[in-house]
Order: structure tokens, then C-alpha cells, then sequence
């Protein structure tokens, strides 16, 4: 029994060691707000744990806005949640999460905070904000009076997935924020002040705008999560597609198939050879040459070149001995001519006259 309680043990430790980089995920998973420290709201209706508008796992987070809305007697109207992540100077972090604005979102030439770290002091802008003006998202660090590093269009209806990375520090020459969307690199490290000197940070996430806004507003969050690592936060790459077979050769089409069944092709006409008074018995072979009408012998040369004993192209041998041929045709001539001559009946002589 003890040594199966050590294994359960281990068992239930290994889904935290195999995310060993990631420090704390508020991606509202538990089906509710509970992974967060607190919230900013003025009822439990403005930050809903919804399913019908999800990016990853079951469950998202819903913020809603309405004109009035200020839990906290500050400026601007807000429903947030808040995570103590209390950032210290020097450390470094990455960051992951997704925001769709819905096709009713309004539209406002005034100010929308969606994402924050703010100082733990009193007032004024964030260090590190992302917000809303017109039609557009705003990546800023150092407070209202700094230029802004990154801009996109809000994109109604289509999520927007952030990986952000930090060092955090008061010092602009050591602090940096670098930013990937939608899986892009589209702000490489940038320097600068993404703190106020001794202050801590804390996260923010939900909805804070212009209290001169007067349309409801809503947003989703969701799959908040914090890590040491990029691995951590960084979606894999998509498997790459297989690779197509390479086609098969296509057949030549001046090819002519070795077909033995059938034989289309017209023989070329062998010319007549003159018929003579020649005896029917073979001919004997004269002058190493073998007579016409007999088949020559194969080629028995391993490099398949022309044998010295065949006969080439045009009557002449490999050898060079080109008068054996025709001294060969003039001895058949003339025994041809012999054996007529022999042939030939002989004629009585003719009767002498009497005289």
C-alpha cells in the first residue's frame, strides 16, 4: 500500500513538472473567475464566464461596459479583473492571450484600455498598456506621453492572439518589450522604461474607457497565461504539408512497342536475284565466304561491335579483304558456264557426200 500511494504520488506531479516554465495561467478553465486575485466591477454580470465565444479550451472570459460604470470612483468607466503578478526589476517574462472585438463593438475616437500592468502607486497611466482608439489597437510603454510602438486594426469578429515578451525595469537602457501577433514577430526588442521607479506592477484585463463613451461595449479574453519561456506560450508551428509523389514518366509517344503478336510495318522488297541454269545441289562455301541465301553467323564480340569474320554494310569484310567477293562471284560464273557447256547434246556429224 505505501508503495502505491509513492506512485500515485509521483503521478500527480508530473502534469506540473511537464509545464515546469509556465508560473500561473488565469485562462478562466475552472469555469470561473477564481485563478484571478480580485476584481474591479460593478456587478457580477459585467465579467462573465462564458462558452459560446471560446478561443482555447471550454471556457472565456466576457467584460462588459456601460456608460456609469465605475466600481472603483476613479476616472473612466471599467469592469476588470486583477492579477498581483508584483514584476520586480530585472525580471523577464512572456506573456500569452487572445481579445476578439465582437461586430457590435463601438467604435470611439476616444480611449479604450483592454490590457494593462499598472504601478502599484496612485494614478496616471500605465507603464505597459494595450488600448483602443478608433479602429485601432495601441501597444505603449512608459505612460500617455511616449509614442506608440505597434498598431493593428481591432478586426471585429476575428481573435487576436498576443505573445508578449518583457524585461522589466525602470531603467530605459535595460527594460524592453518584444511582440508577436497572430503567431508574426511584429515588434522585435524595443527599449525603454516599463516601470515607475520602485513601483510594482500588477496585471489588469477586461474593459476600461472615456467615461464620455456612452454605448455598451463588450470583449473577450481568454488563455491568459504566464511563462519564463517562449516554448511555454508559443503555439507549434503547423506540420508541414507531405510532399506529392513525383509524377510518372510519360511514355514517348515516337516510341514504337515491341509488339511480336502483330507486325503492321511493310517489309522493304528484296530485289530478285536472276535466275540461272545453276545446279540444284547447295553450293560449297569458296573463299571463306558463305553463299548467298544461308544465314550469317551471330557475333560472338562481348562489346557488341562488328566480328572480324562478319560481313559489313556495302559487301565489305571487317578485314579489309574487299577483292574476295567478286573473285568468288567469277568462279561460280564459270563453272556455271562449265557444266552448261558439259550439259549440251552432242550433234551426230553431218554425212559426207558421196562422191
Amino acid at each position: 500500500m505505501k508503495r502505491l500511494l509513492q506512485l500515485v504520488a509521483a503521478a500527480s506531479l508530473m502534469p506540473a513538472l511537464s509545464f515546469a516554465g509556465v508560473i500561473w495561467k488565469g485562462d478562466f478553465e475552472t469555469g470561473n473567475t477564481s485563478q484571478w486575485t480580485r476584481q474591479q466591477a460593478v456587478a457580477n454580470s459585467r465579467l462573465q464566464v462564458v462558452t459560446d465565444v471560446v478561443r482555447d479550451g471550454r471556457y472565456a472570459l466576457k467584460a462588459t461596459v456601460k456608460q456609469g460604470d465605475d466600481p472603483i470612483n476613479a476616472s473612466g468607466n471599467r469592469n476588470e479583473l486583477l492579477y498581483l503578478t508584483h514584476e520586480t526589476q530585472g525580471k523577464e517574462y512572456y506573456y500569452k492571450w487572445s481579445t476578439l472585438f465582437p461586430s457590435n463593438y463601438p467604435v470611439h475616437a476616444s480611449w479604450q484600455v483592454i490590457t494593462q500592468w499598472h504601478q502599484e502607486g496612485c494614478c496616471g497611466s500605465p507603464p505597459l498598456e494595450f488600448f483602443v482608439r478608433g479602429d485601432k489597437i495601441n501597444l505603449r510603454v512608459g505612460g500617455n506621453t511616449t509614442p506608440v510602438l505597434w498598431q493593428t486594426s481591432i478586426d471585429k469578429g476575428n481573435w487576436h492572439d498576443f505573445v508578449l515578451h518583457v524585461k522589466w525595469s525602470s531603467d530605459k537602457k535595460v527594460g524592453f518589450v518584444e511582440l508577436w501577433h497572430n503567431g508574426q514577430h511584429v515588434l522585435p526588442k524595443t527599449y525603454g522604461a516599463n516601470q515607475f521607479g520602485k513601483d510594482l506592477n500588477y496585471l489588469k484585463m477586461g474593459l476600461y474607457r472615456d467615461d464620455a463613451i456612452k454605448p455598451e461595449g463588450s470583449i473577450y479574453h481568454d488563455g491568459f497565461t504566464m511563462a519564463t519561456t517562449l516554448e511555454d506560450v508559443m503555439p507549434p508551428a503547423p506540420a508541414p504539408a507531405p510532399e506529392e509523389p513525383a509524377p510518372a514518366p510519360v511514355p514517348d509517344d515516337t516510341t514504337i512497342p515491341n509488339d511480336t503478336t502483330q507486325d503492321t510495318t511493310t517489309p522493304s522488297p528484296v530485289p530478285e536475284t536472276p535466275t540461272t541454269d545453276a545446279p540444284t545441289t547447295p553450293l560449297p562455301i569458296v573463299g571463306g565466304q558463305t553463299p548467298t541465301g544461308t544465314t550469317a553467323p551471330v557475333s560472338n564480340n562481348p562489346n557488341g561491335l562488328p566480328d572480324s569474320s562478319e560481313p559489313m554494310a556495302g559487301g565489305c569484310s571487317a578485314s579489309g579483304t574487299s577483292g574476295t567477293l567478286p573473285f568468288a562471284a567469277a568462279l561460280l560464273m564459270l563453272g556455271a558456264a562449265t557444266l552448261r557447256r558439259r550439259r549440251a547434246p552432242a550433234r551426230a556429224p553431218a554425212p559426207r557426200a558421196k562422191r
